[in-house]
């Protein structure tokens, strides 16, 4: 008959037991602090008023933005000369992208009946179909560019989504925003940056 051999368990064994589970629980706690703490710094997007941003690029020459659309069409940014345009980085996995969408539609449609402005976009790190079927289903008809080897926005200074830039009439770049935007805010800062409207 074989023999069955209870491993040892001394004192000191059993009294660690609590402090790993202790310190193992103090860990998951801080984890979770930290994960929470970055997702409501993530959800809490400044407004567009609070976050233009500076760039190299306001005050000089827009960089060429001339592409494919995603749905077979051609755009070049010198077509809307006489006119402002937002140049609008966009993907549909972008949260405050999805967010700033409705605001972007509405503002498109009351400008592109004007003839005074005009909105650009350019699909960020995005599938062309996921934009295509997007934008079927929320509206925004102005042209979106692709830039599969992300060199548009390279030569932007793009760091992510979304970001907005103003081009005045003569091709300039007058701002750079950050973050969504409001239909509002837009406003506001063409009024800023263009003084008079």
């Amino acid at each position: 008959m074989t023999d069955i051999v209870e491993p040892e368990t001394s004192v000191e064994s059993v009294a660690m037991q609590p402090r790993r589970t202790r310190w193992v629980l103090w860990t998951a706690i801080g984890i979770g602090a930290l994960l929470a703490a970055l997702v409501v710094a993530l959800a809490v997007v400044p407004s567009a008023e609070l976050a233009a941003a500076d760039s190299p690029l306001i005050g000089r020459p827009a960089p060429g933005l001339d592409a494919a659309t995603i749905d077979g069409g051609h755009v070049n940014l010198r077509d809307y000369h006489g006119r402002w345009v937002l140049v609008n980085y966009f993907a549909t996995w972008c949260v405050p992208c999805r967010k700033e969408h409705p605001d972007l539609v509405r503002f498109y449609n009351r400008h592109h009946k004007r003839g005074d402005v005009e909105i650009v976009g350019v699909v960020y790190n995005d599938s062309f179909s996921a934009v295509r079927n997007f934008r079927r289903d929320h509206g925004g008809n102005w042209p979106m560019a692709q830039d599969s080897d992300a060199r548009i926005a390279l030569e932007w200074g793009v760091a992510g989504v979304p970001e907005t830039f103003v081009v005045d009439p003569d091709g300039v770049v007058r701002a750079k925003l950050v973050g969504g935007v409001t239909e509002a805010q837009l406003e506001s800062v063409l009024v800023r940056v263009s003084g008079s409207r």
